[in-house]
């Protein structure tokens, strides 16, 4: 005989509902992450450079808000709002933290438990080449270095392959060939589908894709810093990415979030410089004024700033997606709004320019420079 859970009440209260068991919080995508709403419009997806691949033209970053010192909740309320809102290329790397590895690992946490029935509406890259470990295998452009923390990047996500695997930075001590032969290898053993690189130089990206194509494994995309306040793939990057026919895919566009409203009156005790996470020389009192103008340029096109510097840096042809961070549900809904306005006026563009310099912010700048 099957009990039936009671229910008592008092003279003046509503029933007290049965207990009983509690169930998991499902996710389901929206129904509009592709077609947009009255509110948000679609997002548009952009071919990277001459592949058949599209991205949308803003990607979700994980390097600073998915580390082991962020509740794992709100990384996955991120997560969900940027897949509803038709972001589908999530960015990692083998040492985002902190610690390293913790944001591969808190992603891997919410794929599984969010986004598996999702994984062919989804893009995952990974990278490596920065410091990662100590000892002989844990930096650099090596065979053994790539492929082995490509493996460990897997097992921590929990993945069977990566839509993209990049060299995150240029290796002065590794022949060319020997890096670009290993993301071939990811390619052919398949652990990745596509491969690129991030911050190499012009003529190093040359070479890079003209050993590639030889392998049979063309670069999709190159992955570089670029923003109003660091405009170095002007001088021959972009032209260099789009002759070789490979897409850009820029991050720091809010300049670490010099670019944003959060600095324009103080230092906020939980921004990235008041937790001693950027250079406090990179904001000078030169750079505070011109984040002043430029966010009047901003309020000007009913923009914010942050979503007018992210604007600016899809005003390129051969920029494929911009790469953005979120620390909130609320601050990624404002980075999305700068698709609601991606066009500049010729006048807005030459007033932006009298602020738009280099600041001195390019903190991969050696990397770049190392192997010329």
């Amino acid at each position: 005989m099957c009990k039936v859970a009671s229910v008592t009440m008092s003279d003046d209260a509503s029933p007290t509902p049965p207990t009983g068991p509690t169930y998991p919080d499902v996710y389901r995508a929206s129904g509009t992450r592709y077609t947009g709403t009255d509110s948000s419009p679609a997002m548009p997806y952009r071919r990277s450079g001459t592949s058949g691949l599209r991205l949308p033209a803003i990607t979700l970053g994980l390097w600073h808000n998915f580390g082991s010192d962020r509740p794992l909740e709100n990384q996955r309320q991120i997560l969900r709002r940027a897949f509803d809102r038709g972001v589908t290329h999530f960015d990692l790397a083998n040492n985002y933290g902190p610690v390293p590895g913790a944001a591969e690992e808190n992603f891997g946490r919410i794929m599984a438990s969010d986004f598996r029935p999702y994984r062919d509406e989804i893009l995952v890259s990974s990278k490596a080449g920065w410091y990662m470990q100590d000892g002989p295998y844990g930096f650099g452009g090596s065979r053994k270095y790539l492929v082995a923390s490509c493996d460990a990047s897997l097992r921590r996500t929990g993945l069977d392959y990566f839509d993209i695997f990049y060299h995150h930075r240029p290796d002065p001590e590794t022949p060319v060939e020997e890096t670009v032969a290993a993301l071939d290898h990811l390619v052919r053993s398949g652990r990745a589908l596509y491969v690129g690189v991030s911050s190499y130089s012009p003529t190093l990206t040359r070479r890079a894709q003209e050993v590639a194509r030889d392998l049979g494994t063309p670069l999709l995309i190159h992955q570089p810093s670029y923003s109003m306040f660091n405009r170095w793939v002007e001088d021959g990057l972009l032209e260099t990415c789009a002759g070789e026919g490979m897409g850009v895919i820029a991050f720091s566009a809010l300049a670490q979030g010099l670019l944003t409203d959060r600095y324009l009156d103080e230092i906020p005790e939980d921004s990235r410089l008041g937790r001693n996470r950027m250079d406090p020389g990179f904001l000078t009192d030169d750079t505070l004024l011109a984040v002043r103008a430029l966010n009047d340029i901003a309020a000007g096109r009913g923009q914010s700033l942050a979503q007018m510097a992210i604007a600016w840096v899809l005003r390129r042809p051969e920029v494929t997606s911009a790469l953005i961070g979120a620390s909130s549900v609320d601050q990624l809904d404002d980075s999305l709004g700068a698709l609601d306005n991606l066009t500049f006026t010729d006048a807005e563009l030459a007033e932006i320019d009298r602020y738009a310099v280099d600041r001195g912010v390019n903190q991969w700048a050696k990397a770049t420079e190392s192997t010329d």
